[in-house]
C-alpha cells in the first residue's frame, strides 16, 4: 500500500463527513477550506488566490467525490513528498472531520478508549482495512488486531465470543465499518474488567508498532567511541534506522545508526569463516574448532549475499557486560550489552529483520505482514472455492449414478418384460406348431411359409436378445467404475479428516507455546520494573553521596585556607624566635666580655658571684618563655586562629615547632 493510497482512506473520511445530506456531494466552500488544509498539513505551497479560483461560488452547485479527485490528484497527490511532512497530523485533521460527526462516545464519560486512543484505533482501522471504498475490515484482520492488543495487556482474546458477536453484527462489504468497530471496542464486551490506562499503553504500543514501523524498543547498554565506557540508553528500531535517546520519553535523542543491506549483528567476534562449495550449494566451515556458526544470508539481485554472523556462543565477561552484542556498519562497530540473554536474542532478531526488510528492499514489516495475510485469505477463499466446485461435481456425479441406476432398474425390467413376452410367443408357437402339425397335410405349404417366417423372426429376436446382453455387461461395467470412485471419494474424506485432525493438534501446540511465551513476557516485566526500582534507589543513594563529597570538599578548601593562614603565622613566629635566639646569645657573650677573671685567693666570693652569673640566664629564658606563651594565649583569643590551629594539629606534624627553636625561645632575655 503505497503513501497515496494511506492518505486517500483519511481524505475519504474527511469527504464523507462534509457530506451532511449523505447525497455524494460536497459544497465547493467545504473543499475549498478542506483543501487549504491538507496544504497546510501535507506542507505543499499553494496560490491562495489560484484555490479562491478554482472553487468560487457558480451555478454548478455541490461537487461530487469523482468530481474532486481530479484536483486532488493534480494539485496535492502529485505534489506529496515523503517524508516532507507529519502524517500523525494530517490524521489527526481527518480524524477532527469525521469524529465530529460520526464518533459517538458514552456521554456519561464510561467509554473503554479515550478520544486519543480512539483516534489512533482510527489509524490502526485505515492501515488494516482493504482497498475498497466504503472502507471495512473483514473479521480476520479486527481478530488479528484485537490479538495484538490483548497480547500487550498481556489478555488472552476470546475469540468464541468475537465470533459470535461478528455473526450478530450486520456486515456490509463483507467486514466492519470503522464506527461499528469504535462502538465494539467502547462496548467493553471484550476489555471488561482492564483499567482505561492500561488499556492506552496497549493501543499506543501497538499503534507504534504498526503505523511508526517500531520493531523494537528498549533500554540497552551502549559503549561510546572516544569515551570507552558503558551508557544506557532507550534504543528505538526502525526498519531504516537504530535510534538511541537518553531516557524512554524520547526528548532528548543522543544518535542514529542507519541501517541496509551491508549492516551485520555479531554476537560472537570470533573466529575467521569462509564460504565452501558451489555459488547454488552455500555450506559454512568455521576456521576454528568447536565454534558452531549461525549465518543470515538474504537473497538480491546479484545473488546470495552475506549479510549477518551469529554465534551460538556467549560473548566472554568484557568491561563487566556479559549479553554483549555488536552492530556493524560500513563506518563503524556499535558495541552494545543487553540485561539478559533473551534480551540479547530479541534485539539480534529484530536488527536481523529490519536488514533484511533494507535488503528486499521494504519499507514496513506490518505492510508485508498485512499483503502476506491478504494472500493467505485469497489462497483460503480459492481453496474453498474449489472444495465447493469439488463437492458439486461430486454431487453432481452421484446424481448422475442414480440415474444410471434407475436406468438400469429400466432395462432390467424391460429384459424381464420381453423373456415374460417371448415365453409367451414360446407357447404360442408350440400350440401353432401343434396346429400346424395336425393341418400339415391339408395345409403344407402354408405351414413351410410359416415356419420360414418364424425362422427370420427367431433370428431377429436372437439378435435383439444378443443386443439386450451386450448393454447389460456394459451398465454392469459401469456400476464397477461407480463403485470405485465413491470409495476413492470415501478414502478422499477419510484423507481430508486426517489432514483436519492434524491442523487441530498443531493449533493446540502454538497455542501452548504462545501460552509460554506470554508467562515468559510477563516475568521480564516484572523483571524490567524490580531493575527500575533498584535503579532508582541507587541514583538517589549516588545523589546523596555526591552531596556529602561537595560538603567535604567545601569543609577542606576552608582547612586549606585555615592551614596556611597558621603556616604563615608559624613562620613568622619561627623568624622571631631565631631573631630572639640571636640576640640572647648576642646578650652572652657581652656579658662574658663584662665579668673579670676569678682570682684564686676569691674563692667564696667567686662562688657566689658564679651561682648569680648561673642564674642571670636562667631568669632570662623563663620571662622569655612567659612572654611567648602570653602571645599565644593572645592569639589564641581569635575564634580562626583556634579553628586554624586545630586543624593543623589535626593534619599532622606539618605545623609543630621543632625543639632546637623551643630551646631558642627559652633563652630570650627579659629585657
Amino acid at each position: 500500500m503505497d503513501l497515496r493510497a494511506e492518505l486517500l482512506k483519511s481524505i475519504w473520511y474527511a469527504f464523507t463527513a462534509l457530506d451532511v445530506e449523505k447525497s455524494g456531494k460536497v459544497s465547493k466552500s467545504q473543499l475549498k477550506v478542506l483543501s487549504h488544509n491538507l496544504y497546510t498539513v501535507l506542507c505543499i505551497p499553494h496560490d491562495p488566490v489560484a484555490l479562491e479560483e478554482h472553487f468560487r461560488d457558480d451555478d454548478d452547485g455541490p461537487v461530487s467525490s469523482q468530481g474532486y479527485m481530479p484536483y486532488l490528484n493534480k494539485y496535492i497527490l502529485d505534489k506529496v513528498e515523503e517524508g516532507a511532512f507529519v502524517k500523525e497530523n494530517f490524521d489527526e485533521l481527518c480524524w477532527t472531520l469525521t469524529a465530529k460527526k460520526n464518533y459517538k462516545p458514552d456521554r456519561n464519560g464510561n467509554s473503554v478508549v479515550s478520544h486519543q486512543d480512539a483516534f489512533k484505533l482510527w489509524c490502526l482501522f485505515n492501515f488494516l482495512s482493504e482497498d475498497k471504498y466504503p472502507l471495512v475490515m473483514v473479521p480476520d484482520e479486527v481478530e488479528y488486531l484485537l490479538k495484538k492488543i490483548c497480547t500487550a495487556m498481556n489478555v488472552e482474546l476470546n475469540s468464541c465470543e468475537l465470533e459470535d458477536f461478528l455473526s450478530q453484527e450486520p456486515q456490509g462489504q463483507g467486514g466492519l465499518t470503522v464506527w461499528q468497530f469504535l462502538d465494539m471496542v467502547n462496548s467493553g464486551r471484550f476489555l471488561r474488567g482492564i483499567e482505561q490506562e492500561a488499556i492506552s499503553m496497549a493501543v499506543e504500543e501497538v499503534y507504534q508498532e504498526v503505523i511508526e514501523d517500531v520493531l523494537k524498543q528498549g533500554y540497552l547498554w551502549k559503549k561510546g567511541q572516544l569515551r570507552r565506557n558503558w551508557s544506557e540508553r532507550w534504543f528505538m528500531l526502525k526498519p531504516s534506522a537504530l535510534s538511541y535517546y537518553m531516557s524512554e520519553e524520547r526528548k532528548e535523542k543522543k544518535g542514529s545508526i542507519t541501517l541496509d543491506k551491508h549492516c551485520c549483528v555479531e554476537v560472537q567476534p570470533g573466529p575467521r569463516s569462509a564460504w565452501k562449495g558451489d555459488p547454488k550449494t552455500h555450506s559454512v566451515t568455521s576456521m576454528s574448532m568447536g565454534e558452531p556458526l549461525l549465518w543470515l544470508k538474504m537473497g538480491g539481485s546479484g545473488g546470495v549475499t552475506l549479510c549477518c554472523v551469529l554465534s551460538l556462543q556467549v560473548l566472554p565477561d568484557r568491561d563487566g557486560k556479559r549479553c554483549m552484542f555488536c552492530v556493524k556498519t560500513s563506518s563503524r562497530t556499535y558495541e552494545m550489552s543487553a540485561s539478559d540473554t533473551r534480551q540479547r536474542q530479541e534485539w539480534t532478531l529484530a536488527i536481523q529483520t529490519a536488514i533484511r526488510l533494507q535488503a528486499e528492499g521494504k519499507k514496513s514489516l506490518h505492510k508485508d505482514l498485512k499483503q502476506k495475510r491478504r494472500e493467505q485469505r485469497e489462497q483460503r477463499e480459492q481453496r474453498k472455492a474449489a472444495k465447493e466446485e469439488e463437492t458439486q461435481r461430486l454431487k453432481q456425479l452421484q446424481e448422475e449414478k442414480e440415474r444410471k441406476l434407475q436406468e438400469l432398474e429400466l432395462l432390467k425390467e424391460a429384459q424381464r418384460q420381453a423373456e415374460i413376452l417371448l415365453q409367451e410367443e414360446e407357447q404360442r408357437r408350440r400350440q401353432q406348431h401343434e396346429e400346424m402339425q395336425r393341418t400339415l397335410e391339408i395345409q403344407l405349404r402354408e405351414a413351410e411359409q410359416a415356419r420360414a417366417s418364424m425362422q427370420a423372426e427367431m433370428v431377429l429376436k436372437e439378435a435383439e436378445a444378443e443386443r439386450q446382453r451386450k448393454r447389460i455387461l456394459e451398465l454392469e461395467d459401469m456400476q464397477e467404475r461407480l463403485q470405485e470412485a465413491l470409495q476413492q471419494e470415501v478414502k478422499a474424506r477419510q484423507d481430508e479428516e486426517a489432514v483436519r485432525y492434524a491442523q487441530a493438534r498443531l493449533l493446540a501446540e502454538e497455542e501452548e507455546k504462545l501460552k509460554q511465551l506470554m508467562k515468559l513476557k510477563e516475568e521480564q516485566e516484572e523483571y524490567i520494573i524490580r531493575t527500575q526500582r533498584e535503579k532508582q534507589v541507587l541514583k538517589q543513594e549516588m545523589e546523596n553521596k555526591n552531596k556529602c563529597l561537595e560538603e567535604a570538599q567545601k569543609q577542606l578548601e576552608e582547612v586549606r585556607v585555615n592551614r596556611q593562614r597558621v603556616d604563615q603565622d608559624v613562620m613568622a613566629a619561627q623568624r622571631k624566635l631565631r631573631q630572639a635566639s640571636t640576640n640572647v646569645k648576642h646578650w652572652n657573650v657581652q656579658m662574658n666580655r663584662l665579668m673579670h677573671p676569678i682570682g684564686p685567693g676569691d674563692k667564696r666570693t667567686n662562688v657566689s658571684g658564679g651561682v648569680f652569673a648561673g642564674y642571670q640566664p636562667l631568669l632570662s629564658r623563663r620571662d622569655s618563655s612567659l612572654k611567648l606563651k602570653q602571645r599565644v594565649e593572645d592569639k589564641g583569643s581569635d575564634p580562626t586562629t583556634e579553628n586554624s590551629k586545630e586543624n593543623v594539629s589535626n593534619g599532622g606534624n606539618s605545623s609543630m615547632l621543632p625543639s632546637p627553636d623551643a630551646d631558642t625561645m627559652a633563652t630570650e632575655p627579659t629585657n
